[in-house]
């Protein structure tokens, strides 16, 4: 009997042990959760501001347009550049001549004349500049730093004619060089260059990027997501043609806090409404003012609205795949750090912060 009851008691005391370390490694695992999740947060808004961010303070629309004419060994140059992008310049008429050089052969064009002036009721600042070269020009290599001098997503279309020939090349800032050889390209390469033009604008934009980000964090499963993209990107579609035919261009400022509130309230819609249906209403609506940047684009560009639409739907399926099964797999594995959550929140934050700096500026 004696030992029966110690035995009871031995058994008593392990179990009481096993409890006590079972709810000790619970509290430790909890706790490592938590930890993790306010590391995954920090680290998600430091990713955040380092690639949004900056691009809030840029004007998502941010393109100009340059003129380039050859005769011989001359080259002029004739530079468009809206007024709301040098605000911040104290001079900007050398920080946007010296953003342009000219080279041919080898050897840089010397400028021999340059001056810039504002057209308040345009809304352009515009400059002019005259190129000398020692021997005729067949070959142009162009160096552009626009995005530089200005704001860091800011899109640079230059058009180059020589004679008959016409050329056309885009700038940004992963893109600063391009030669232009004045001959006449094919049908191909003509659609090949302006399909690449559009995944261009949609691969090197934060705020495009924002945009299909959004649509992956909305989408519930793999079917909404479908449908989802289908609405943004056949709305985007329509309102780009729409822009580029009638010649209109959209204000600014308008358009960018629209498209900044409809961001911040699809993220209040994924965290506060998780039920919600009808989610595609409000990807066709992002659809609207993206495609106002595009019509924009296009209007500058004088490109062949298909193509460039067509680069467009690519580079766009390509980063919701991406971003899709990147999401998918954060979820599988991390599931407790909610990272679609913890990435609306972050969504809502740089939404209501792009509204808030275009109301402001």
């Amino acid at each position: 009997m004696k030992g029966d009851r110690e035995w009871r008691q031995i058994a008593r005391v392990r179990l009481d042990f096993e409890s006590t370390v079972n709810a000790n490694l619970q509290e430790l695992q909890a706790g490592r959760t938590r930890v993790c999740r306010m590391r995954l947060s920090r680290l998600s808004a430091l990713l955040a501001a380092l690639v949004f961010v900056p691009s809030l303070f840029a004007h998502a629309m941010s393109m100009s347009n340059g003129e380039l004419e050859v005769s011989g060994n001359t080259v002029t140059f004739e530079l468009r550049m809206p007024i709301y992008e040098i605000v911040h310049l104290e001079n900007p008429q050398p920080a946007l001549l010296d953003a342009v050089r000219f080279y041919s052969h080898g050897e840089e064009g010397e400028r021999v004349g340059g001056s810039c002036e504002s057209q308040q009721q345009d809304g352009w600042y515009v400059c002019h500049s005259k190129f000398e070269f020692p021997e005729p020009v067949d070959v142009l290599d162009v160096e552009c730093t626009l995005a530089g001098a200005t704001v860091p997503n800011h899109v640079h279309v230059l058009r180059a004619r020589r004679g008959e020939v016409t050329e056309q090349a885009v700038f940004d800032f992963s893109f600063t060089r391009s030669t232009i050889n004045f001959v006449p390209s094919t049908a191909t390469e003509v659609a090949f260059s302006e399909i690449w033009a559009g995944l261009a604008r949609v691969m090197g934009g934060p705020i495009q990027i924002l945009f299909v980000l959004a649509l992956v964090l909305a989408g519930r499963s793999r079917k909404e997501l479908f449908w989802l993209a289908v609405a943004f990107i056949l709305v985007e579609s329509i309102s780009t043609v729409v822009v580029n035919a009638k010649s209109w261009e959209p204000p600014t400022r308008f358009v960018e806090a629209a498209a900044a509130l409809t961001v911040a309230y699809l993220a209040v819609e994924i965290l506060m409404l998780p039920q919600a249906g009808y989610r595609w209403m409000v990807a066709a609506g992002m659809g609207v003012f993206h495609g106002f940047y595009f019509g924009s684009f296009l209007q500058q560009s004088q490109m062949d609205a298909l193509f460039v639409l067509t680069g467009v739907a690519v580079g766009e399926g390509l980063l919701l795949v991406v971003f899709a099964v990147l999401l998918s797999q954060l979820k599988r594995v991390a599931a407790a750090l909610k990272p679609v959550q913890v990435g609306s929140g972050l969504l809502f934050l740089i939404g209501m912060a792009w509204f808030i700096l275009r109301m402001r500026s």
